[in-house]
C-alpha cells in the first residue's frame, strides 16, 4: 500500500492539499485494496492548520514526528509562500526525506519550499504563472519553465497554480496504474486529463510593458489603438520619428521582444478579451484585432497560448453575459 504525505502548513491554500488527495481517493475506487494509496497530512504545526481560506486542516501528525519515508512526498503552495524566509528545520527535513523517498513533487509555489531545501538545484521546474519570475531570480541554479502545467525532472515533480496540482496526481495515478485508471478519476472529477496548452492561456496579459520611456510608450499606445492597422516595422519606426533599424534596436531592448512579436502579443491579448466577453464570430474576432483571418488567429493562438482561440472562448467564455 503505497503511502502519500502533503505537507500543511499555516496559510497553505486549501486546494492545493485536498485536490491532490481526492484524485489519489479517487483512485482507490478502481484499485485493489493492496495497491489502495495511504494519505497523511503533516502539519509544520502543532494542532489545527489554518488555510489561506479560512479552513482549518487536522494534520495527522507533525512533519518532525513522520519517521517512515513515504513512497510520494507532496508540498503544496500559499499565496504568501513566495515572499516567506527560509525555515531551516523543514528545508533540512525536506533534504532527508528527498533522499528516501521515490518521488517529491510541489503544487503550486511549494517549489519556493523545495528551492529552499536545494532540491531543485540544476532541474527544470515550474511554478504559478505570477510567480515564475521570482522564483528564477532568487534561485538562479534551476532551470524555470515558465509556461508549462507540470515538469518531471528525474524523482522531483513541480507543478503549476492550484488545479495544475490535480493535473500532476492524474499523471501520477497515470504512472503507477496507467490511463485507464487515470481517465476514470478525471470522469469522477469531471476534469481533463491532460489540459492543453500551458499557463499563458490563464495569465492576463503576453503583452510586455515597455517601460517609460517617451517615444516608446507612444509606439506602445499607438499599437493598442490600432490593433486593426498593419503595424508594420516601418509603420511604427514613423511613429517613432526614428530608422528601422535604431528603433528595432532600441524598441527590442524595451520591451524584451522585437515590434513584430509584440505586435502580435498585443493582438492575442485584444482577442482574448473578446472572446471572453463577446459572442462575435471569429473571422469578426480576428478582423477587429488584426489577424485578417480565422486562420491566422488560430496559428497566433496556438504558437503563444498552446490551445486555438476556439478552444479558448470555450475554456474562458463561459462567464461572459448571455441573454
Amino acid at each position: 500500500m503505497p503511502t502519500i504525505a502533503i505537507l500543511a502548513f499555516p496559510g497553505v491554500q486549501s486546494l492545493d492539499v485536498t485536490g491532490p488527495l481526492d484524485v489519489f481517493a479517487e483512485a482507490n475506487r478502481f484499485l485493489a485494496p493492496r495497491d489502495h494509496y495511504r494519505m497523511r497530512v503533516l502539519g509544520t504545526v502543532d494542532g489545527p492548520v489554518a488555510c489561506s481560506n479560512a479552513m482549518l486542516l487536522q494534520p495527522h501528525a507533525r512533519y518532525d514526528e513522520e519517521v517512515d519515508a513515504p513512497d510520494l512526498l507532496l508540498v503544496p503552495g500559499g499565496p504568501d509562500l513566495p515572499r516567506q524566509p527560509a525555515d531551516t528545520a523543514l528545508a533540512a527535513w525536506l533534504r532527508t526525506m528527498a533522499a528516501r523517498c521515490p518521488r517529491i513533487a510541489s503544487v503550486c509555489n511549494g517549489a519556493f519550499l523545495l528551492a529552499h531545501a536545494g532540491l531543485l538545484d540544476g532541474r527544470r521546474a515550474t511554478t504559478h504563472w505570477n510567480d515564475v519570475a521570482l522564483l528564477a531570480a532568487r534561485f538562479p541554479r534551476v532551470a524555470v519553465q515558465p509556461d508549462r502545467i507540470f515538469v518531471r525532472d528525474g524523482p522531483v515533480y513541480t507543478s503549476a497554480g492550484v488545479t495544475a496540482g490535480i493535473d500532476l496526481a492524474l499523471h501520477l495515478v497515470y504512472e503507477d496504474h496507467g490511463a485507464d485508471v487515470s481517465l476514470n478519476v478525471a470522469k469522477r472529477l469531471v476534469v481533463f486529463t491532460q489540459r492543453s496548452g500551458g499557463q499563458s492561456q490563464f495569465s492576463p496579459y503576453l503583452t510586455p510593458y515597455v517601460g517609460d520611456d517617451s517615444v516608446l510608450r507612444t509606439v506602445q499606445d499607438h499599437v493598442l489603438a490600432h490593433l486593426d492597422a498593419p503595424l508594420t516595422v516601418a509603420d511604427l519606426a514613423r511613429v517613432a520619428a526614428l530608422s528601422e533599424r535604431h528603433f528595432a534596436r532600441q524598441f527590442a531592448r524595451a520591451a524584451g521582444v522585437t515590434p513584430a512579436e509584440f505586435v502580435e502579443r498585443a493582438r492575442v491579448d485584444a482577442a482574448r478579451a473578446l472572446l471572453e466577453r463577446a459572442d462575435q464570430p471569429l473571422k469578426t474576432v480576428a478582423h477587429r484585432c488584426g489577424f485578417g483571418t480565422a486562420a491566422r488567429m488560430r496559428a497566433a493562438f496556438l504558437r503563444h497560448l498552446g490551445v486555438s482561440a476556439l478552444d479558448y472562448r470555450q475554456h474562458f467564455g463561459a462567464f461572459r453575459q448571455r441573454d
